[in-house]
């Protein structure tokens, strides 16, 4: 970081005697706190629903560029981050563990944090990162070598560091940390290199460890430096010592609902790939099933004590994952609830007391793995279109090869939804792609990929592959379709002027109509948005920010999808919009 640029920021914010520590209270609230936006999810209930209406849909038309920021450098590559807006100041993060403070008002750069990476880093998707936490006079962030690090505010200073796990296993981390009651949660990344998913908890002032939660049954928890409990039940669900090395990766981060003091991680698919290597019966009593991998958690926020869990993809087989973010809301009959849309195609309304589940429906068009949900939520398997056993095959190399529907990079994958509450719908950017599908023979070693299958994504139909889908949560019915040639991979965003905000791989970031999915507004940003929009009231207008960068999984692991896209260009560009006052009426 240049330390000039540094100092004169200090100087300047001190100067306007603007910052003010971030608190527990303005975290709990910022969900209806308009003029910023100091949490990912605009609220720790991830929502992303602003209460804000000025911005509309008969003036959403005199939505104007007010600044543009670039990243700059040859460091594009796809950037996912969702921006942070205080007291004049807005952060991101970049590509490759990049940190920037930004003036609100200007679009100038206050300051840059550039962290050090070691060779040798393992990101399974990309070099990405989806953003940072704000926390008292601190900037938190984690880094793709699997650390995670704290930074005053004001001048991009180290405050303190520490380290997650060890890169060199497969560990990495690209989420945005969610704080809590003076607690910075983390989860981690590397489902793919035989890691354990886990949950962390550290003190926001030092960075010290409080507690430690691996998902997978059979490891131990840690509490204040002692061991706490076992996760699960050993053996309950593993066969041998297969739990050792189980994935889980809890790379998406998670969600808190205040309404019962709960963290909510989802955990992401099991190690290996190759399910036939995990079998342990694979029966409807559960003892296959794997847990808690392809699950979602609730967490005690005190003690990182898990409350309960809800498997999505019970012998998960297809890399389905289960990290997808888990939304905290009331339905229309005031029911405190949790929703979420799964990479296996599947959209969940769970109770939010305790994950029981509520109703589940499919929101992609062809899932072919499974015919449905039981009562239980449990998926009715489709057994032959279960990727072969290869110790069944004649050469014992490859098992047989089935198409799958949706493909492995879901459904729906990372990129967030979207709940209104002036609709009570979900808004859901989904994928219409299925792939063909094999298991192959596969051992754990150390930092090594550890997959065990192999696969072919390709399209389902010929005029779209990308779907926003505004769909309500007390009967899964989709209320309406918004289609795109290209893939969706970015954030959704809601407003209580009625509006949809989204961004879609070929440059444009898009408003549409609530009600109905109407185009009411674009603009063409110049690469592909993978980005997620927030929204915000400064001096009496309404602003709206997206970052613009095409890369992500996509590119990297899109099989036939990816040479459709491959003509798309890369970038780096923050672009924030306004509606000036006197066109507000307009």
């Amino acid at each position: 970081m240049n330390r000039f640029v540094a100092a004169v920021a200090a100087s300047l914010i001190a100067s306007t005697g603007a910052w003010a520590d971030v608190t527990e209270d303005m975290l709990a609230n910022d969900a209806t706190m308009t003029d910023q936006v100091v949490t990912n999810g605009m609220g720790r209930h991830l929502q992303r629903y602003s209460p804000l209406d000025t911005l509309n849909k008969e003036n959403v038309k005199n939505l104007v560029p007010a600044w543009a920021f670039s990243l700059g450098g040859e460091k594009q590559r796809g950037q996912e981050t969702q921006p942070l807006v205080y007291d004049g100041i807005m952060y991101i993060t970049g590509s490759y563990s990049r940190l920037y403070a930004i003036d609100v008002m200007t679009g100038e750069e206050l300051w840059q944090y550039d962290a050090r990476l070691p060779e040798g880093i393992l990101p399974c998707c990309d070099v990405i990162n989806r953003g940072a936490a704000l926390a008292g006079d601190k900037v938190i962030f984690g880094t793709l070598d699997a650390r995670i690090v704290a930074l005053d505010a004001k001048t991009g200073d180290v405050v303190w560091r520490d380290k997650i796990d060890d890169y060199k296993a497969g560990y990495s981390y690209t989420a945005a940390p969610l704080v809590v009651n003076n607690l910075v949660i983390t989860g981690n990344s590397g489902g793919e290199f035989g890691i354990v998913g886990a949950v962390q908890a550290r003190d926001v002032d030092t960075g010290d460890l409080v507690w430690h939660r691996p998902v997978i049954e059979g490891h131990m928890g840690m509490l204040n430096g002692e061991e706490s409990t076992m996760t699960g039940t050993l053996n309950a669900t593993w066969p041998g010592d297969m739990w050792v090395t189980g994935g889980g990766a809890t790379w998406l981060g998670g969600s808190y609902d205040s309404r019962t003091d709960t963290l909510i991680f989802g955990a992401g698919n099991p190690a290996p790939w190759n399910s036939w290597l995990r079998d342990a019966g694979q029966k409807d009593d559960g003892t296959g099933d794997n847990l808690y991998a392809a699950s979602r958690i609730g967490i005690d926020p005190s003690n990182g004590e898990i409350k309960w869990h809800f498997q999505t993809t019970p012998r998960e087989g297809w890399d389905y994952d289960g990290v997808n973010e888990v939304v905290a809301f009331d339905d229309r009959d005031g029911n405190q609830r949790l929703a979420t849309a799964d990479r296996n195609g599947y959209f969940y309304v769970l109770d939010a007391a305790d994950g029981g589940f509520v109703g589940g429906w499919p929101f992609v068009k062809d899932i072919s793995w499974s015919s449905g949900l039981d009562d239980n939520g449990r998926p009715i398997w489709v057994e032959e279109n279960r990727p072969g056993d290869p110790a069944a095959a004649a050469d014992g190399k490859k098992g047989e090869v089935v198409f799958s529907s949706p493909s492995f990079l879901g459904g729906k994958n990372w990129m967030p939804m979207a709940f209104s509450q002036r609709t009570g719908n979900f808004y859901v950017p989904s994928n219409e792609w299925g792939m063909d599908i094999w298991n192959e023979p596969i051992t754990y070693k150390k930092g090594a990929a550890y997959l065990g299958s192999g696969f072919t994504i390709k399209p389902n139909y010929e005029d779209h592959i990308g779907s926003l889908k505004a769909i309500d949560p007390a009967t899964g019915e989709w209320v309406w379709e918004w289609k795109n040639d290209a893939p969706l991979w970015g954030g959704v965003m809601t407003t209580a002027g009625g509006l949809v905000f989204f961004g879609t791989p070929e440059g444009k970031f898009i408003a549409l109509d609530d009600d109905t999915g109407e185009e009411l507004w674009s603009f063409q940003t110049g690469s592909g948005i993978v980005g997620q929009p927030i929204t915000w009231e400064q001096d009496g207008e309404q602003y709206v920010s997206v970052i613009s960068g095409w890369g992500g999984a996509v590119p990297l692991w899109g099989g036939e999808v990816a040479k459709k896209v491959s003509y798309l260009n890369q970038g780096g560009t923050l672009w924030t919009f306004r509606l000036p006052k006197e066109l507000a009426s307009r």
